[in-house]
């Protein structure tokens, strides 16, 4: 066994914790197939069969979830060894994968990150907009982006972007000239609403609060959908009202295509964080973002 290939046994590790070679290929930039010839060699070489496979699912075989629990500490610890070999480089190399909430893709990281790719062009960023909560180290992530809410208690955080952000209301001029303007976040139970959906299949209710009072809705209206584009120009064109990140809608109500409703009753919340876990060798690139976020140039 000693001249066992450590590729093999990394693309193994890959598979099996991501439960798919597609997914796992996605995020090693490799192909499906490539992965697939790696385990049958390493299969073959040990005389064992480690995943079981089917159309629609890779679970690790009894042997393959021994190998799995002894072999992933010892592959983290291959990582931090070569990683450390970035302390001697002007600038660090490597590759730095980030999931994200969409907005945070959309509207926070594209003022920054034109900054921190110019200081450090040895480093590649992956970064995938996802609004769903999911466990982004078993993914293969590096770190997340969250807001304060969802974070784990035990995760180090790091602010970054707008420290302070909150949630618009509005609709177009047309609409409001044909339904009226609500004057209460109740009035919104007999409006056309514009709804968003997560991934998850979840769709949030409309939280207000003023001077104490707090106020929740079911919104109902024409559209639900995911894709914040398609709710934008839907309010736009006076199919209903919206309710979003300011950020998102900013652009409409600087244009005067939208206008906001309820403005008193908007309540500010605290801006996202970058998140890792303190049990984790932290790789050089993710260090270097860490130490960027922490200078002016990382929060507004």
């Amino acid at each position: 066994m000693a001249d066992m290939d450590l590729a093999d046994l990394d693309a193994f590790a890959a598979v099996a914790l991501a439960r798919s070679f597609r997914g796992a290929a996605m995020k090693r930039g490799t192909s499906a197939s490539a992965l697939s010839e790696a385990l049958r060699r390493l299969e073959t070489r040990l005389g064992v069969r480690l995943l079981n496979r089917t159309t629609r699912s890779v679970t690790p075989t009894e042997a393959g979830q021994r190998l799995l629990e002894r072999l992933a500490p010892a592959l983290g610890e291959v990582a931090a060894a070569l990683d450390a070999v970035n302390d001697f480089r002007d600038t660090p190399t490597g590759t730095l994968r980030l999931n994200v909430p969409t907005i945070v893709a959309r509207a926070v990281l594209p003022r920054m990150l034109g900054e921190f790719m110019r200081r450090h062009p040895g480093i590649t960023l992956e970064i995938v907009g996802h609004d769903s909560f999911i466990d982004v180290f078993a993914a293969g992530f590096d770190a997340g982006i969250r807001y304060d809410e969802s974070l784990e208690r035990d995760m180090i955080r790091v602010p970054l972007g707008p420290r302070t952000q909150r949630f618009v209301t509005a609709a177009s001029p047309a609409y409001l000239a044909e339904h009226g303007r609500p004057a209460h976040p109740d009035d919104l139970l007999r409006h056309a609403c514009i709804r968003h959906r997560f991934d998850s299949g979840n769709t949030p209710r409309w939280e207000y609060e003023r001077e104490g009072e707090s106020v929740t809705i079911t919104p109902a209206g024409p559209l639900v959908a995911t894709a914040m584009e398609m709710q934008v120009q839907a309010a736009i064109e006076g199919l209903g009202i919206i309710r979003s990140f300011e950020e998102f809608l900013a652009p409409a109500l600087a244009g005067g295509v939208l206008e906001r409703i309820l403005p008193e009753w908007e309540e500010a919340f605290s801006g996202p964080y970058l998140y890792y876990s303190s049990r984790r060798h932290m790789p050089a690139p993710l260090r270097a973002f860490v130490d960027f976020l922490k200078g002016p140039q990382g929060r507004w």
